[in-house]
């Protein structure tokens, strides 16, 4: 992703259909481990602990951003938070989420399909914790999202971002090694054009007034099939940010 596309004006409806048509196919295999899934399936404990060493999120009012088929947004339930709720634009995908949930009895979870930047009129302050993983590289104007998600937290509550950095080591395994040689994800799973890097999403958050507090980087090792969190952000990131009080 580029500068220009992290300024642009925010369209009418922030969401690139064919994005929308590639999870929603997919949509049944969500919860499978064995799935186009399970990288999310295996990184999701690691997201979540980081997560809650942060921001512990028991008894917390969350909100989860492009939860997709829910791996996060029901851990976070699980992990006792008094609320969530989770968002997405694919139909589909929010029916196996639901699903999911009313299998699993859990209470505290709900779901709803609306754009983010909606939510954020009606609900502004709204959540302790905001998260949005894994999502800002799949629409076409993430900055937008990035500012909704800053409307919607609290003073003083955090939002989470992870996403891909646009650099040529990412390029190399998250889309040449993952997709083309070892087959981890399906093929056009992502486009290196909109992969972010670190200093824009950082810039990103503050021109939307928050504070970036903590970055670590996702990695994988081939040889171990294991994710680890660590200094090395040249791929995967997650970032860390609270709204000032």
């Amino acid at each position: 992703m580029t500068d220009t596309a992290l300024n642009a004006d925010t369209p009418t409806r922030n969401a690139d259909p064919a994005e929308l048509a590639k999870f929603g196919e997919a949509a049944h295999r969500w919860w499978d481990p064995h799935s186009e899934f399970r990288p999310l399936h295996e990184i999701n404990p690691l997201r979540l602990a980081w997560i809650d060493g942060l921001c512990p999120l028991k008894g917390l009012n969350l909100l989860d951003v492009g939860c997709g088929g829910g791996l996060l947004a029901e851990a976070m339930a699980r992990q006792g938070a008094a609320q969530v709720l989770g968002i997405d634009l694919s139909h589909k995908a929010l029916g196996v989420a639901e699903l999911h949930a009313m299998e699993g009895e859990v209470m505290n979870l709900r779901y709803r399909e609306v754009a983010v930047e909606q939510l954020a009129g009606e609900q502004p302050g709204g959540f302790d914790a905001v998260t949005c993983l894994e999502m800002l590289e799949h629409v076409p104007d993430p900055a937008s999202v990035v500012r909704a998600c800053a409307q919607l937290v609290r003073p003083g509550g955090w939002v989470f971002f992870s996403t891909l950095n646009r650099q040529a080591k990412a390029w190399l395994l998250a889309v040449v090694g993952a997709e083309y040689l070892l087959g981890m994800l399906p093929r056009g799973t992502h486009h290196y054009e909109r992969f972010i890097k670190p200093s824009e999403l950082a810039g990103a958050a503050r021109d939307a007034g928050l504070v970036p507090v903590q970055m670590t980087g996702l990695q994988y090792n081939p040889l171990t099939q294991r994710y680890t969190l660590g200094a090395d952000a040249d791929v995967n990131y997650l970032l860390a940010c609270r709204r000032p009080v």
